[in-house]
């Protein structure tokens, strides 16, 4: 009794505990009046009392114990009402044993107990428990509005578990200020049924007709794995319609443990291109990473910055973060010390093109695996600047995978670009190149050793969508080089993944390819871009077309043509064995890193570049004509030695399928 009434002392809600004393003690005299009367005599008098006495205290423990008045009553869900039925089954085993067991041997034989007094008091004990705190909890709802009318009316997408507990999170808490009035769905069995008291009044594709009868202010997409077709219908109807739009986090961010499902946030542009979440094997990639040193290179960039982050998750012994530039490794190393303090990080500055400096840091370090992220990836400015592609994605590429070979490290990955399958621009030609380099090397002994190829990831440095958001904020014009120019696009996170996992399934110098799903067109990002920031594009914002750019595609590819592409373990990983398609000779690839050490015109860095890689389909001009690079070697004139003599201009490229209208030059390519 001491420990009981220490706790009881310490008991949060202490008026339950008062009103259970009273009203269980009310429901045993309620059942004792309604089985016998109110004209009781001597005996049964003491038969009540001993009940009482025997069962209250009885009662009282077991609610404590089983942590009723540990609970917020006034949040109670249905988890709380499972308590209350166990204790309220609890209460009435206690009245059975107490009434049939312990009563009769204290009252005479003549008075023992009726089931029904038994009966009644288990039932009216567990309306005794209930009703006071389903009374807080349906106080507390009436509470839960604000009564000033300022409150946002809602429209909730989607009505599964998610949608469920959206429409709960925004009734409970009327801080947020946001009131659900209709919830919207597909599937035709939930029309006209209620989620959480709140009317299911139609598909997605009658918002705009439900949000003027409802006379909705906001959206509440509630689907975390709603694909970005989906979305970018419901966002494209919001604006029409006046409609401010929040979304729930997508399955990567729940799953990952940032973001909780009723975390609202507005719609991002990543959320408009979701697909299936992609889910990566830990326990194979660990066996990599976990208590194994770790190097990558280009750590301060986007992909190499989110790289070192996951590795840090799976506890390496340390991460050895190579970069260039010391700002990026600076600010990576803040980053890092913050979020995982346990994990040691080693910064290096240094050039993956300066060999020597590369061979003391594996030296010192003796990585077991190593992740290539440093390369030069803008590809109108490689065009620009030819000698500085080759030396930095071929030479650095080819001193640190040699060197990964000569310091026995297990597993090197390349990250490559999509860009290098039928190159037109310099920067995937470079890419190519260093592609073979990995292959030749794996078949050279390096098994481990792989190649991983993605397209364009939103939010990096310098990428598509930085650029648009700029030029939105100043009030456009948003430039696009042209309409019918589409790309694949991907995450940071997503990228990140299939370069861990690739890391743990290759083995001899494949290309990787991640299922990006359908390509977008870099028009509808610009429009989506705009209407994500509460504008209407051509009429708030210019959109000006300025024409393909030196060494662009109109659309890129993911395979080479005729090439064996085969499943992996990963249901999103595709193998690609086209590295080694090409008679790439070794003397050829030193003839190039020479004249670009050299700093040869850049005419003459592409004639090189075009004997490595022969499906380069680079273009130039030769006295006016826009012709491919190959071409205009056929068409040197006799008395010129190469391009450096040859007027020209500038490269343009376009890789159209044959058919559609060009405004820039012929067709160069057929369609995959």
């Amino acid at each position: 009794m001491d420990a009981l009434s220490g706790k009881i002392a310490s008991l949060r809600n202490r008026m339950f505990f008062l009103s259970d004393v009273i009203l269980i003690s009310v429901s045993a005299l309620a059942a004792f009046a309604a089985r016998y009367g109110m004209t009781w005599t001597p005996e049964l008098n003491h038969s009540f009392r001993l009940f009482l006495l025997a069962t209250l205290p009885i009662k009282l423990a077991l609610l404590v114990a089983l942590g009723v008045y540990r609970r917020l009553w006034r949040y109670a869900s249905v988890s709380d009402l499972e308590l209350l039925v166990m204790a309220a089954g609890a209460c009435a085993i206690v009245d059975g044993v107490v009434g049939i067991a312990v009563v009769p041997f204290g009252a005479t034989p003549t008075d023992r107990l009726s089931y029904a007094v038994i009966l009644l008091d288990a039932l009216l004990c567990a309306g005794a428990i209930a009703a006071p705190r389903l009374a807080a909890r349906v106080l507390a709802r009436r509470d839960r509005f604000p009564q000033n009318g300022r409150s946002r009316r809602a429209i909730v997408v989607g009505a599964g578990v998610a949608g469920g507990m959206i429409v709960r999170e925004l009734l409970d808490n009327a801080q947020l200020g946001i009131l659900p009035v209709a919830v919207l769905d597909d599937d035709p069995h939930k029309r006209g049924m209620r989620l959480q008291n709140v009317p299911i009044l139609g598909a997605l594709s009658d918002l705009s007709q439900v949000a003027r009868d409802v006379g909705a202010t906001d959206v509440v997409v509630a689907m975390p794995s709603a694909p970005g077709l989906v979305l970018r219908n419901i966002l494209k109807q919001s604006h029409h319609t006046g409609l401010a739009t929040l979304t729930v986090p997508g399955l990567f961010e729940i799953l990952s443990g940032e973001k909780r499902v009723h975390a609202l946030r507005q719609i991002e542009i990543q959320d408009l291109l979701r697909r299936e979440s992609i889910t990566t094997d830990l326990q194979e990639v660990s066996s990599l990473v976990t208590g194994k040193v770790v190097m990558v290179t280009g750590a301060g960039g986007s992909i190499g910055s989110e790289l070192c982050r996951q590795l840090a998750r799976l506890k390496p012994e340390k991460i050895v973060a190579l970069g260039r530039g010391e700002n990026s490794i600076f600010e990576l190393l803040q980053e890092m010390s913050s979020t995982f303090p346990g994990v040691r990080v080693d910064p290096i500055i240094g050039d993956v093109r300066d060999h020597s400096r590369m061979n003391r840091v594996f030296a010192e370090h003796r990585p077991y695996s190593v992740f290539h992220a440093a390369a030069h990836k803008h590809v109108p400015l490689m065009e620009a600047n030819v000698a500085e592609a080759v030396l930095n994605n071929v030479l650095g590429t080819r001193n640190v995978v040699t060197l990964c070979r000569e310091f026995d490290v297990e597993h090197f990955v390349l990250i490559s670009t999509d860009k290098a399958v039928r190159p037109t621009s310099v920067m995937g030609a470079t890419k190519r190149i260093a592609e073979h380099i990995v292959h030749r090397c794996s078949m050279d002994g390096g098994s481990g050793y792989v190649s991983v190829r993605f397209g364009n990831v939103l939010g990096s440095r310098g990428s598509v969508v930085p650029t648009f958001m700029r030029q939105i904020a100043q009030g456009g014009p948003v430039t696009i080089t042209h309409p019918d120019m589409t790309r694949y696009f991907m995450t940071i996170p997503e990228a990140v993944q299939l370069v861990l996992q690739a890391s743990a399934i290759g083995t001899d110098g494949e290309v990787f390819v991640l299922d990006m799903g359908e390509p977008v067109r870099i028009h509808d990002l610009a429009n989506d871009l705009i209407r994500l920031s509460g504008l209407e594009p051509e009429v708030d914002v210019e959109v000006h077309f300025t024409g393909i750019r030196d060494g662009e595609k109109l659309y890129e590819e993911l395979f080479f043509a005729g090439a064996d592409i085969s499943p992996t373990v990963h249901p999103k990983i595709l193998r690609a064995c086209d590295a080694e398609s090409s008679d790439h000779r070794e003397c050829d690839i030193e003839a190039l890193i020479q004249a670009a050490r050299e700093h040869a015109p850049a005419a003459r860095i592409r004639e090189l570049l075009l004997a490595v890689v022969p499906e380069y389909a680079g273009c130039v001009r030769v006295n006016g004509q826009t012709v491919t690079v190959a071409d205009a070697f056929v068409r040197i004139p006799s008395s010129l030695d190469s391009l450096d003599d040859m007027p020209y201009d500038r490269m343009e490229t376009d890789n159209r399928p044959p058919g559609r209208p060009s405004g820039l030059v012929a067709d160069l390519t057929a369609a995959p």
